[in-house]
């Protein structure tokens, strides 16, 4: 049964730039926000999907992809929409591993959000899914930003995976980050 619920982050610490952050489902009402990522160039260079270049096709996407998704949320300040986050389960003799992935808006990065929302998603998903004993997350070698929220939010680097993955026509080095369900977590 898949949760729908808001989850508010508060922290109230002095330097909190974004003391409204919290995780909520996206639909497609939040189009406009979406499209604000969704279209950045900086954004996508390290995703498997290229810039959206119409409403059209960000709507699609939202209806058929991240509405269905078993565990995706918005990354929200003050309710908007500027990023999201997800967990992809697998299944048969993989299903104790899920994917974490993320995606935040240009404007915020450098704030620690995406680190904010990674450890509260570790700190939580074991619970929700309880069959889960390892949470993991493949990210480019180039992708130095996102290898550090992983570090910080207590996930281990495991190693490069040698020309893991075929990226916008490249073969890739990725970088594997893992956290157990029996790790501590900082955040």
């Amino acid at each position: 049964m898949e949760d729908t619920s808001v989850v508010q982050l508060h922290q109230n610490k002095p330097e909190d730039e974004c003391p409204n952050l919290s995780l909520r489902p996206l639909d497609v009402s939040d189009i406009d926000a979406f499209m604000v990522w969704a279209t950045d160039e900086k954004v996508a260079r390290f995703c498997t999907w290229e810039p959206y270049t119409n409403k059209e096709d960000g709507l699609s996407f939202i209806k058929n992809t991240i509405v269905p998704h078993p565990w995706l949320r918005a990354i929200c300040i003050d309710d908007r929409p500027i990023g999201t986050i997800s967990v992809t389960s697998n299944s048969g003799n993989d299903k104790c591993r899920g994917e974490l992935g993320y995606v935040l808006a240009s404007k915020y990065w450098g704030r620690g959000i995406a680190t904010r929302v990674v450890g509260m998603v570790a700190e939580t998903i074991f619970d929700e899914w309880p069959h889960l004993e390892r949470l993991e997350a493949l990210v480019d070698v180039e992708n130095l930003g996102s290898q550090r929220v992983l570090e910080k939010a207590g996930f281990q680097r495991e190693g490069v995976l040698r020309k893991y993955v075929v990226l916008k026509g490249r073969s890739r080095d990725m970088v594997m980050f893992s956290l157990l369900s029996t790790d501590h977590c900082p955040t």
